[in-house]
Parts: structure tokens; C-alpha cells; sequence
């Protein structure tokens, strides 16, 4: 019962739309008193809409009411043919075949059409015309011209003229009736489609009626293309239904001048014919006027099916852009949304990870801590580090991939920084350990460190993960252009299933809940991601029980090694520091540190103690926390740097738990010198120190300059 099948009636579920079925019954009507008025008046007929009637009737009304149509339609033209005088068996016969002509036009019409009969689609009007009317018109009209045959009531020299005039009115008729109640039973669904305005719409069609009275009030010149440019203006400028009047319009007007002799279709020269003397004058001339009405409807209504379909497709795009900008607008805000709830996770997980680890660091430092002591802070202190780097793991993962930022890195540092906890946990569990650089690989490269120090520190941890007994050997070499970094191990190995999947997002080779093997399934995926970022490549080789190795290779130019640090280490420096944190936990933390590399240090509570402290004060250093009360880090800075004399050019470095790559670029655009993430451990602070002394430096060699 769906689109496309070979029936009769329209689908009981079908929406109705259109005129009641009376309103058919009535057009029959009115349609059968033109045309035998036509006849029998004007010995002339245009065309023959009855059955172009009837045939929208069947397509658009339900199955009842289309039966009671059509019961009423066949006693009608019944008892016009009675009327008129053909006899019984010819009255029935015609009735039959107009029945005919109209089954098979519904037929395929639905067949070819669909269920909708959209009108509004050039293809449906193309096919409805060419696949549906011609054929049903042209079976018709040939079993007429059959039958006039066998019944001898024709004679053969008047019979093709017949056919063909036949053929044109039934044709013209259910091209353009047919359509035009169709689309109007939907003329709902064209109220926007419309974009002439009242005062258009009626220049429009004023217009239209002037150039065809014009056209037709005439018997000098066959002027019947001035009707032509606005009719296709009409078209591109009103809906369908509208269009499909004013062809009506048109016809209407030709026709009434036409049958009264009067308009360029009487210019026409008749080739003189003995055989068609009796056929009146008019009727044979009739077929230049059908001729022209088929140019008018092949013109006019595939322009307006055209161009309505082309607005319903702008309006469509037009819809799904907004849906598309709004989709991207909630995107933004859930992304925003999803971003500052990333900083706030970060910032408190890492705020209370700074005491364990920073205060763990502190205790391994201790002397006099017996061996199972120093075994058990090391122990806090892995494990401080195993949270940290989960937590970084999976803020990477939820931020997703950032801009590239390559600058000059030194390759074996790097290396080292990276490999080192995978380092401590081979020493924990007893297994080799061993990293070679080539000395072609040695130097700086130009590269983003963060990046590359997560794939090395991933494919390392990874490869002791798995690793019982043996060993790990990370090898870093240089092939041209790019640094390649060789990480085998020999452990347990992967087979071909598991190795399908080991660059997926929480993959574990083992999910069970009696694993080996702990892990969130997110370091190799990271790892891959950063490569593709960088726009390397990664090999993987493995074999159960036979070990792992995997090949990583990424572009890295080499780079001409930068000076040594400008300042000098600090524990040979008795520097002033101020220690900015609204966490007293944190604000000891750091004095301890401090304090172990013999510097003075001052304490203030929030961004507003710090500047004035700053302000009466002088200090070498100040170290700033980023979110705090009253005033925060940022604002802190930028107050700091509009001071006025030496105090404006105090080293600042951002110590906060606000640890994204854009938080650290808010700090460095504020006016601060260096960026260290907490938590904090006393090497890292020691080195970040140094980086922040540099840079400003640095800045005030600028400003000399300048």
C-alpha cells in the first residue's frame, strides 16, 4: 500500500485535502454544459475537461467518496450523451472509454507518482504528463477511432483529423485541469512559497491579461509569443496553483477569441483538403491553438515546479543552517561547560595531590628515616604520582587534541624527564632498565616537549607494565628529518586481536575483573593521538610471550643548542621570595622547599596582600597562585606590572593547580615569567625557578633595548 504500488484509490490513511466531493460532482457538471454549449453554439471545442476532472477527483478523495464520484460522474455523462442524441450503444460506449481513459491515468499516476501526487516536484509533473496522461490519452482515443471504424460511422478522410483533435482536447485537458485542482487541494502547503507581494501579484497578473487580450484581440500578425515573457515571469514569482490559473487564464481568453474567429490562430492557411470540407473552419484551425496552449503549459508549470522547489530546498538549507548554528551554539556552550568543569577538577584534585606528593618529596629527603620508612614514603610519593598522572591522562583525553606548539627541546632531557617514573617502577619491580641516544639523535630539536614526553612516558610505563622479568630498552636515533625512538620490551606480548585494538580509547588487552594488569586504557591511545598530532608514525611488532617493541618516528629539525641558564642554580643564590597561595598547607610546603636552598621567604594569603607587599617590599622572586580570594593571580600580575620603579619588574612565577596548556599561556600573557604546575615536587620547583629568573632577565634586556 505504499509509494510506487499499482492501485486504484488513494490509501484510507492518506490526509485529506481539496474541495468535498461535491464540489467534483459540480465541476463535472458545469464542465459537461460547456462543452456540449461549445458544440452545439460554436461547432468548436478547446478542449474536453470532464475527465480531467473526474481524474483529480479519484487521485485526491478516499476510497468511498472517490466511489460515489465516480457512480455520480458515469450517470452524468450518460445522460448528457443521451442527451445530445448518440445512441444507447455509443452513449455507453463513450462512457466506457472516458472510464477507461480516467483508470488508466490513476493507475499510473499512482504507480509512477507516489502516494503524496506532490505537484510541486518537477520530476512528479514530468512523469504524471509523460508516464500517466499520454498513454492513458492515446489507448483511449485509439479504441475511439476502433470503433469508429468497425461502426462505419466516420469516413476514413475526416477519421485521423478526428483522432488527433480528440487526442489534443482530452491531452490539454488533464495537463492542465488535472494538475491545477491538484494543486490546489494542497494550496496549504504552498502559502510561503509565494514571494510577490499584493501589489506584485496583481501588476502580475494585469500584466498577463493585458499582453494576451492584445495577443488575441488581433487578427493583423501572429503575435502569440508576447504572451510568453509575463507568463514565465508570473511563474518564477507565484506558487504553483497560481500559476497553473493563470494558464487557465490564458486559455480561456485565447479560446473565447479563438471559437469566435477572432486572434492569429484565424491567420492560419488551411492546406485544402475535399475530405475536411464539412469540418467547420474554426474546429480545423483549432490544433495550431492546441499547439500553443501545450507550449503555454510545458512553459509554464515546470518553471513554477521548478523554481517552488528550489525555494522549498533554500528553505530547507536555510532551516537546517539555523539547526546546524544552534546545534553548534549548544556545542560551544556544553564545550565551555565541559572546559571549566575540566579547570575546576584539575585545580581541586591537584591542590590536595600538592600536599601528599610535595610533603612525600620532602620526607624522602629527610636524613635519619630508617629503610622501611624511607620504603613507605616512597610508597605515598608513587603513589601520589600514579593519581597525578591519571588525572593528567584523563583531563588530555576530555580536552582533546590542542594546537601544536614547537619549540627547541633538548632530545636525552627530554628523554630522561620522561622515562623517569617508568624508570623507579623497573627499579621497584627488578627489571633492566636501559636508554641509549645516538649521538645523531643528541642536541635540541624543534618539537612540541609536552607531546613528545607523553608518548615516551606512555610507551614507557607501558612496557614495564607488561614486562615480568627481562628488561626495557628505549633507543633514540635520527633517520634524516625525523627522530626515531625504539621502545622493546620483553614481556608477555600481544596477539593479533589485541593489537587491533591497543590504540583504542579504555581498550585493556585484559577487562576482566581478575586482571594482572591495572591501568585506565587511555596511555597508548593518548600516545597515538599525540603522534598523528605531530605528525609522526608508529610500528608495532609483537608476539605472545616473545615481547614488544614498538617504533615511533616524528619530524623533528634540528635546532642550534640554546645558552646555558643565565642564572645561577639556587642553591649557590640567597634570594627574597614571596610565596603567594590562599592554602596554608601550601604556602609550607613551599617555605620548606624554599628554605632547603637557604631563601628568606614572606607569606601572603590572597592576589591583594601580595601587591601590597610587593609595593613595600623588595623581593628577587615572587610565587604566585593563580585562583584565590579577594584577588586573584592574574590580576595580582597585571597590578604588579603597572607599578612604578624595580618592583614592576619582579620575576613572577605561577604556581597553581590550574594546570591546562591555555591557563598557562592566561599566565604568561598577564605578565608573568614561568608557569609551573602544581603539584610540586623540589626538583621541579627548583628548575621552574631558574626558567622564571631567565625570562626575566630576559624581559629586562627587552626593555633596555627598547
Amino acid at each position: 500500500m505504499g509509494r510506487g504500488r499499482w492501485r486504484f484509490f488513494r490509501h484510507d490513511a492518506g490526509q485529506a485535502a481539496g474541495p468535498p466531493a461535491w464540489a467534483y460532482v459540480l465541476l463535472f457538471v458545469a464542465a459537461q454544459i460547456f462543452g456540449q454549449w461549445s458544440v452545439s453554439v460554436l461547432h468548436a471545442t478547446i478542449m474536453w475537461p470532464a475527465n480531467a476532472i473526474l481524474l483529480a477527483a479519484l487521485l485526491q478523495l478516499h476510497r468511498h467518496k472517490a466511489m460515489g464520484v465516480l457512480a455520480a460522474c458515469v450517470a452524468i455523462n450518460l445522460v448528457s450523451n443521451i442527451i445530445r442524441g448518440d445512441p444507447g450503444v455509443f452513449a455507453v460506449t463513450n462512457v466506457a472509454l472516458n472510464l477507461l481513459q480516467v483508470a488508466v491515468a490513476v493507475v499510473l499516476a499512482r504507480r509512477l507518482c507516489g502516494a503524496a501526487l506532490d505537484m510541486r516536484r518537477p520530476g512528479r509533473l514530468f512523469r504524471f504528463a509523460v508516464g500517466a496522461v499520454v498513454p492513458a490519452v492515446a489507448v483511449s482515443t485509439a479504441l475511439a477511432g476502433l470503433i469508429a471504424i468497425l461502426a462505419g460511422r466516420m469516413p476514413p478522410g475526416t477519421l485521423s483529423f478526428r483522432m488527433h483533435h480528440l487526442f489534443d482536447m482530452e491531452l490539454l485537458a488533464m495537463m492542465i485541469v488535472t494538475p491545477t485542482l491538484l494543486l490546489l487541494a494542497r494550496n496549504h502547503r504552498f502559502r510561503d512559497d509565494a514571494h510577490a507581494s499584493r501589489g506584485e501579484f496583481a501588476a502580475l497578473v494585469g500584466l498577463l491579461v493585458v499582453a494576451s487580450a492584445w495577443a488575441f484581440g488581433q487578427t493583423l500578425a501572429p503575435i502569440l509569443f508576447i504572451v510568453f515573457p509575463p507568463l514565465i515571469l508570473l511563474a518564477f514569482r507565484l506558487s504553483p496553483p497560481w500559476t497553473a490559473g493563470a494558464v487557465i487564464l490564458i486559455a480561456l481568453i485565447g479560446g473565447a477569441a479563438t471559437v469566435t474567429g477572432h486572434g492569429p490562430v484565424t491567420l492560419t492557411v488551411l492546406r485544402p483538403d475535399t475530405a475536411l470540407d464539412a469540418i467547420p473552419t474554426v474546429m480545423r484551425q483549432m490544433n495550431v491553438f492546441h499547439l500553443f496552449l501545450l507550449a503555454v503549459v510545458g512553459t509554464a508549470l515546470p518553471i513554477t515546479t521548478m523554481s517552488t522547489e528550489r525555494r522549498r530546498l533554500v528553505a530547507r538549507l536555510r532551516a537546517r543552517t539555523e539547526s546546524a548554528l544552534a546545534a553548534q551554539a549548544r556545542a560551544e556552550k556544553a564545550d565551555a561547560a565541559k572546559s571549566r568543569f575540566l579547570a575546576l577538577m584539575s585545580h581541586e584534585m591537584r591542590t590536595p595531590l600538592t600536599g601528599i606528593t610535595g610533603y612525600a618529596d620532602l620526607l624522602s629527603r629527610r636524613p635519619g628515616l630508617d629503610v622501611e620508612g624511607l620504603r613507605q614514603v616512597e610508597a605515598v610519593h608513587q603513589c601520589g604520582e600514579a593519581m597525578l598522572r591519571l588525572i593528567e591522562d584523563l583531563l588530555e583525553v576530555s580536552r582533546g587534541g590542542d594546537e601544536v606548539a614547537l619549540k627547541p627541546v633538548d632530545v636525552r632531557a627530554l628523554i630522561e624527564e620522561a622515562v623517569g617514573p617508568a624508570r623507579e617502577w623497573a627499579t621497584v619491580r627488578g627489571l633492566d632498565f636501559a636508554v641509549t641516544v645516538t649521538p645523531a639523535a643528541e642536541g635540541q630539536v624543534l618539537t612540541d616537549g609536552r607531546r613528545l614526553r607523553q608518548i615516551l612516558h606512555h610507551l614507557g610505563a607501558n612496557a614495564v607494565k607488561f614486562t615480568g622479568k627481562g628488561g626495557v630498552r628505549i633507543e633514540a636515533d635520527r633517520i634524516g628529518e625525523r627522530l626515531r625512538f625504539t621502545i622493546s620490551d620483553t614481556g608477555c606480548g600481544m596477539t593479533e586481536d589485541v593489537l587491533a585494538g591497543i590504540f583504542s580509547l579504555f581498550e585493556q588487552a585484559d577487562a576482566t575483573t581478575s586482571r594482572v594488569h591495572e591501568g585506565a586504557g587511555v596511555g597508548l591511545a593518548l600516545a597515538k593521538s599525540h603522534i598523528d598530532r605531530l605528525g609522526g608514525a608508529v610500528a608495532v611488532e609483537s608476539a605472545p610471550w616473545k615481547g614488544t617493541t614498538f617504533t615511533v618516528d616524528i619530524p623533528a629539525e634540528p635546532v642550534e643548542i640554546a645558552g646555558a641558564s643565565r642564572s645561577a642554580p639556587l642553591e649557590e643564590r640567597r634570594m627574597r621570595v614571596l610565596i603567594v597561595d590562599d592554602h596554608p598547607s601550601n604556602r609550607d610546603l613551599l617555605r620548606i622547599m624554599l628554605q632547603a636552598a637557604d631563601c628568606e621567604t614572606v607569606e601572603a594569603c590572597d592576589g591583594q596582600e601580595a601587591v601590597n607587599a610587593v609595593a613595600s617590599a623588595n623581593f628577587d622572586l615572587v610565587l604566585m597562585d593563580v585562583r584565590m580570594p579577594v584577588m586573584d593571580g592574574v590580576a595580582a600580575t597585571r597590578a604588579i606590572r603597572a607599578m612604578d620603579g624595580p618592583a614592576a619588574e619582579t620575576a613572577i612565577l605561577a604556581v597553581t593547580a590550574e594546570a591546562m596548556p591555555e591557563d598557562a599561556a592566561r599566565c604568561i600573557a598577564a605578565g608573568m615569567d614561568a608557569h609551573l604546575a602544581k603539584p610540586v615536587t623540589q626538583a621541579r620547583l627548583y628548575d621552574a625557578i631558574n626558567a622564571a629568573l631567565d625570562a626575566a632577565a630576559d624581559r629586562a634586556d627587552e626593555a633596555q633595548a627598547a
